[in-house]
């Protein structure tokens, strides 16, 4: 068996949210004031300066959607925002979705937490899922 998620939900909202920054800031750089008129002019640098800060913060929005959790008879892979870390079974001593948190835990064999920022308790019952398969390849680990 193998689990293999990411958030549906949070990934979504960031698409859409990105879609919508890069709308807005190319329509605003596309409106801002030009030529000699008085007020502020804006030239071409300024508008392309101003689309590409839009597209810097669409960027920023869709770093979210990275977040992964795989796992298999090995271990389980954890993607946050920076980077992926593996950790085999024998280090973790178990899986949580603990009330009122936003995502789910590795609780590891040194007390240490490791937040499965992919297993988000927005996604309802999916999340619910995924911990349990989570918590099913753990046993399975420890059973031999």
């Amino acid at each position: 068996m193998t689990v293999d998620h990411t958030p549906v939900r949070l990934r979504r909202i960031c698409q859409l949210l990105a879609g919508l920054v890069v709308v807005v800031f190319g329509l605003v750089a596309v409106l801002l004031p030009r030529g000699d008129s008085g007020v502020e002019a804006f030239g071409p640098a300024d508008q392309v300066a101003f689309f590409v800060i839009g597209l810097l913060i669409a960027g920023g929005a869709l770093v979210l959607t990275r977040f992964r959790v795989r796992a298999d008879e090995r271990g389980v892979w954890v993607r946050n925002s920076l980077g992926e870390r593996f950790f085999p079974w024998a280090l973790v001593v178990g899986v949580h979705l603990p009330k009122g948190a936003t995502w789910a835990q590795l609780e590891l064999h040194d007390d240490e937490t490791v937040a499965l920022m992919a297993v988000q308790t927005s996604d309802g019952d999916r999340a619910v899922d995924v911990v349990l398969a989570l918590r099913r390849l753990l046993q399975e680990s420890r059973d031999g």
